[in-house]
Order: C-alpha cells, then structure tokens, then sequence
C-alpha cells in the first residue's frame, strides 16, 4: 500500500460466530438488505450484536480496509426513498451490478415495515411513520471478488453480550 492508500484506510469489523481472516461472499437462504455479500460496519458495538446474536458470544473481525475508486459502489448517505426501494428490491431477490454498497441498516427494529412494504402489505408513508431509529446504524457491503480485496484482515477475537 502507498502512503496515500493509507490515509484513506479505513478499520470495519464484522461480527461471526468464528474468525473470518478471508471474507467471502455466501448465498444464503433468505436476501439481505443490500443482497448476497459479506457485510461490515464502522460501529463495533453493532458487530459485536451481530457476532453474539444467536448465542451471547462470538467472534469480532478488524478489517482494514482501502477504497478502490475504479469499484461500483452505491453509498446511501440516510434512509431515502431510494434506499428503500433499493433494500425492498434486493430483499425480494433482485440483483445488482455494484461491488460495493454502504448504508443505513435496515435493523430488528424496522426489518419487519421493510418486509410489510416491499410485499404491499403497509404504504409507503407508513412505513416512513414507523421507521425511527433509536440509534444510527452503518453497513457496508462487499459484493465481488474484487471489491473484497480492498479488505485487509487485521485481527479477531471473542466477544459477549456482557462486554
């Protein structure tokens, strides 16, 4: 890495029930909010929800990783109309051609309105009535092999609910 690499380097983590030291894309069972890829964030109090969410302890993964600007990446800076459409398509199994996509989480706390909007069952104004974050959420997601490449692993190690 240049210097200048490194000044734009930036540390995500990822919470996993084991270490991750090569991220890889997995084709799951149900779509995500951005679809199939290996998700980060830059807040590790949400990776660590992430890596203890099943059973009250896991794996914290640091990554360091340094935006390639030649990748397609989508960013969302808030939730917009356009990142809802966005997360309802990729949640009804749409694909998309972005290597890259950063934004608000679609989280326990609205997952739900997403699902009832993106399967017509509540409107649009009502799912922006019922969506109100208690706390800001970041997500980033890797969707190709060679945006997974801007990922360097850094360490991980064992976390709790009780940290």
């Amino acid at each position: 890495m240049t210097a200048e690499a490194n000044a734009n380097a930036i540390t995500l983590y990822h919470g996993s029930k084991e270490a991750v030291e090569f991220p890889e894309i997995r084709v799951a069972r149900f779509n995500k909010d951005f679809y199939f890829g290996f998700y980060c964030t830059l807040y590790p109090e949400q990776a660590r929800k992430w890596a203890c969410r099943f059973s009250g302890s896991g794996v914290m993964n640091e990554y360091c990783y340094t935006p390639d600007e030649s990748l397609r990446v989508l960013r969302f800076a808030e939730m917009t109309e356009e990142w809802l459409d966005f997360i309802a398509a990729c949640r009804q199994g749409v694909p998309h051609d972005y290597d890259i996509v950063e934004g608000p989480m679609a989280n326990d706390s609205i997952f739900n309105y997403v699902e009832d909007f993106a399967s017509g069952k509540i409107s649009r104004e009502a799912f922006w009535a019922l969506a109100k974050f208690k706390k800001p959420t970041h997500q980033i997601s890797f969707h190709t092999a060679r945006a997974l490449t801007t990922l360097k692993f850094l360490r991980s190690y064992e976390v709790s609910r009780e940290d």
